[in-house]
């Protein structure tokens, strides 16, 4: 029993999909549905009337503006393994439903817009997988484009992401001639991705290489792959799963160039699911007990049944279908009577899960982003965190019948990540935060399609909000007292300073010793304090 958890934990590879905006993000995705049997025909992001839409888009508001406002968890097969694809945000607004996805993943895939290269959306995100010790795979994307040079896109990347770059595919033409791709290690080249497997050659001067490209751009081509086949470091795995290092490949999504090669990669070299740190030791993958997580909240999935979902990445043991688990916040055993495996909305009851797949549990409000379920083990994983909003707001509702109804829809919104809910201690309305604006676009859009409730949004007094705490509860208490107004209690009831303006915020804190006023806080620390 020991020896098949170990294999099937060892055959899976989960990871995330990381991005600027359109540098074709999504497009990737499906394309590696397509490749691995998921889907039977990929539909462009801005699809026109008669293709099919976006499979990993599947809200309307995503559909519309052809961007992802929210995390698409994916599972399939490919070569023996078991692929489990979320497709994060690519919006800066979205960056919380982002940062906490990477903390489910093994590995990310980092796609870069070969005109563009590293744009700052990239580089955020990639400072979020250094701080996790996540390994990158980089596609760069787009090569059927005008593009800038290979060398340039390989140096620009260890230049501002200080990552060693490994080449593992080299791009035979660029433009209107990119016509495939070298596999400098393996000897092979791959055209299309319709072909599955790559023919072999005899480097890149020969016939199979060179000769695919017009006659005028052959010697160019021969002398940059030579090149970088010679000068460029040669790919080095135990660098890769340290962080250090990034196996680089490049092709056209769009066009089926390369998307091949890198699902390849990752069957090959990504990692199986890693050890992951709670507050009392570290937990093995192919440990027997289960272990998980929930990273993330989706209402309404299925607008038929108002269903509430919790994304669990499962880190130890087996999730079977029927099982009682802890949910070690409350202390509390719940039945994990139907969980799913999700294909974007679509989804399937899942009887095993093993650690390394993410799976959706049905619940009406009992799991919070940030809880741990064990089969009886007192434990919390760290580091699932929640960030101090950059925009307050009220709620502004036309009917005042309705007022109870819209309490309870926040809640759920705020529940699920969507916005976070601050409700303020003298009595005022209730104010919602959001990292960007696009935030309040998408609950404007849900409240309306998914509650009936049309409203909109006024400036709050306060624009700056902080999590407050002091070692002394009486210091914390007088201190909320003395500012009864600008206090305000956060979906778990802590306590949250608003102020004005950061020199407000900094006036306060100047006059507060001992206070603590927190940007970011962890999810962690809240279970142990329920």
């Amino acid at each position: 029993m020991a020896s098949q958890l170990a294999g099937d934990v060892a055959r899976r590879r989960t990871f995330a999909i990381i991005s600027h905006p359109d540098a074709g993000k999504t497009t990737l995705t499906e394309k590696l549905l397509l490749f691995g049997g998921a889907i039977q025909l990929a539909g462009e992001v801005k699809a026109k009337r008669n293709r099919v839409q976006s499979r990993s888009d599947w809200m309307k508001i995503e559909r519309e503006r052809g961007i992802s406002v929210v995390t698409s968890v994916m599972t399939f097969e490919y070569g023996g393994n078991v692929f489990n694809l979320l497709d994060t945000p690519g919006h800066e607004d979205f960056s919380d439903d982002t940062y906490r996805t990477l903390t489910a993943v093994d590995a990310a895939v980092m796609v870069i817009d070969a005109a563009k290269g590293i744009e700052p959306r990239t580089l955020k995100l990639f400072e979020v997988c250094r701080l996790r010790d996540i390994p990158i795979v980089t596609f760069v994307n787009k090569m059927d484009r005008e593009s800038r040079d290979p060398f340039e896109i390989l140096d620009e990347i260890e230049q501002k992401l200080a990552l060693d770059t490994a080449p593992v595919t080299w791009p035979i033409g660029r433009a209107k001639t990119f016509a495939g791709t070298w596999n400098m290690a393996a000897g092979t080249v791959r055209r299309e991705d319709s072909q599955i497997d790559p023919v072999p050659v005899n480097g890149p001067e020969s016939d199979g290489v060179s000769g695919l490209l017009p006659e005028n751009e052959r010697e160019t081509f021969i002398e940059e792959a030579t090149l970088a086949q010679e000068a460029c470091r040669p790919f080095d795995r135990q660098a890769f799963l340290e962080g250090h290092l990034t196996p680089v490949y490049f092709g056209s999504a769009l066009k089926n160039y390369g998307v091949r090669d890198l699902i390849e990669a990752l069957g090959d070299f990504a990692p199986s699911p890693r050890a992951q740190e709670s507050d009392k030791r570290l937990i093995e993958a192919t440990e027997p007990a289960l272990t998980a997580f929930v990273f993330k909240i989706q209402a309404n999935m299925d607008p038929n049944h108002r269903d509430r979902i919790a994304f669990v990445r499962v880190c130890s043991g087996s999730l079977n279908r029927g099982m009682k688990a802890k949910l070690v916040r409350t202390g509390k055993s719940m039945t994990l009577s139907a969980p799913q495996f999700f294909f974007a909305h679509q989804r399937q009851l899942a009887d095993n899960a093993v650690a390394g797949d993410v799976v959706g549990i049905p619940n009406h409000g009992t799991l919070r982003i940030g809880d741990t379920l064990t089969e009886g083990e007192d434990l919390l994983f760290r580091g699932v965190p929640n960030f101090a909003p950059e925009i307050l707001r009220r709620v502004r509702l036309g009917d005042a019948m309705k007022a109870k109804k819209l309490r309870e829809a926040l809640q759920q919104m705020a529940e699920e990540g969507v916005v976070q809910l601050f409700i303020p201690e003298d009595g005022s309305p209730a104010i919602v935060g959001v990292v960007g604006a696009l935030q309040l676009d998408v609950l404007k859009e849900r409240l309306k399609q998914e509650y009936g409730l049309p409203v909109d949004f006024e400036a709050a007094r306060f624009n700056v909000c902080r999590w407050i705490s002091h070692e002394e509860r009486g210091q914390l208490e007088a201190f909320m007292q003395k500012h009864r107004q600008a206090i305000a209690r956060d979906l778990d009831g802590d306590p949250v300073f608003l102020a004005e303006n950061a020199f407000s915020l900094n006036y306060e804190a100047d006059r507060a010793p001992g206070m603590t006023f927190d940007e970011i806080k962890d999810y962690q620390i809240r279970a142990k304090a329920a």
